[in-house]
């Protein structure tokens, strides 16, 4: 099942995240296997980063939970909120 996880960034942790994003990139790599997407959510100014989004293939709400619990970027308390909500795919249209 696909899980769209929106994580939103604390105000003013530009540094929080810069520090902790080769934890939190070797962390998505060891779940490649699971992920349809990553990446950072975008501020204002077009630039700087200001959350993330992931959408994840896992088994249930539980394991989307799990895995947001897990990141680096979570366990250092970079994130204001997270959002995980089920979700599908309707485009692209997959071969077959």
């Amino acid at each position: 099942m696909l899980f769209a996880l929106v994580c939103t960034d604390k105000p003013g942790a530009a540094e929080l995240r810069s520090s902790n994003r080769p934890q939190h990139l070797a962390f998505l790599q060891r779940h490649a296997d699971q992920l349809v997407y990553a990446g950072p959510l975008i501020g204002d100014d077009g630039q700087t980063p200001a959350g993330s989004l992931i959408i994840l293939d896992c088994p249930d709400q539980r394991a989307a939970e799990a895995f947001a619990e897990q990141d680096p970027y979570a366990e250092a308390g970079l994130f204001q909120s997270v959002s995980i909500r089920p979700t599908r795919r309707v485009f692209p249209q997959l071969a077959g």
